[in-house]
């Protein structure tokens, strides 16, 4: 009995508190990824700096592009392990095999009962485009929210730029621009969705992590009731 509870007692710890509306968020966001992404990537307008690179990769190495991330995401996290672990949990997981795979479905999914001029010609592609990117933007701040484990993708530049003793930002602007780099080396074509994340990602992200703790996680309730008893002593 001790030992069962001195395992919850650490897993507790380890999780965080409110894990497990932290991992519904996780869940959420991971398949909303996969899901819009499917869309993004039919309508070719562009899309995160991840799968721009991870697209044409694919493509050379005749792997869907589920496949070819997953390989892709084992080796990187090899060296996360190697140089911060602690970066790593579930959503770590369900990053690295999930995104792919849905995407890869609802591509498979689409092709058998969407009419293919949904994403070819206009102004339907477009409508598409945007209909998909602002879900998706969202999916991805709902999963960041939910702080379970950094994909290692974005494990890596967090690394790197603290062994370099630059800053956060300048070292994820380098890391994408040489994943956009390897993409356009691979084949890829840069498009107005790419740098429409790029622009956007940042501020939704800061929006959605305000709202989410304070009215789904309640991360501001104790520190409220708090505020609120030392106005009354006063």
């Amino acid at each position: 009995m001790q030992t069962a509870s001195a395992f919850k007692s650490k897993l507790s710890a380890f999780l965080g508190p409110n894990a497990k509306k932290r991992f519904l968020l996780m869940l959420l966001g991971v398949f909303g990824m996969g899901f819009f992404l499917s869309f993004l990537i039919e309508t070719a307008y562009g899309s995160d700096t991840c799968t721009f690179m991870n697209l044409p990769l694919s493509a050379k190495f005749g792997l869907t592009f589920g496949t070819w991330q997953l390989c892709l995401n084992i080796v990187m996290l090899i060296g996360v392990i190697l140089m911060k672990p602690k970066l790593i949990g579930a959503g770590t997981i369900a990053n690295m095999v999930g995104i792919g795979y849905i995407s890869d479905f609802c591509r498979w999914l689409w092709a058998r009962i969407l009419p293919e001029s949904l994403f070819t010609l206009q102004p339907a592609r477009s409508i598409v485009f945007v209909l998909a990117l602002i879900p998706f933007i969202l999916s991805i701040a709902i999963y960041m929210v939910a702080d379970m484990g950094l994909s290692p993708f974005d494990a890596l530049p967090v690394i790197f730029t603290e062994k370099l003793g630059l800053r956060f930002s300048t070292g994820r602007m380098i890391w994408d621009f040489a994943a956009i780099g390897v993409g356009l080396l691979a084949g890829g074509k840069l498009n107005i969705g790419t740098f429409l994340l790029a622009l956007t990602l940042g501020p939704v992200v800061g929006v959605v992590d305000k709202f989410l703790k304070k009215h789904f996680l309640k991360l501001d309730a104790p520190q409220n009731q708090s505020d609120s008893e030392q106005t009354a002593s006063a």
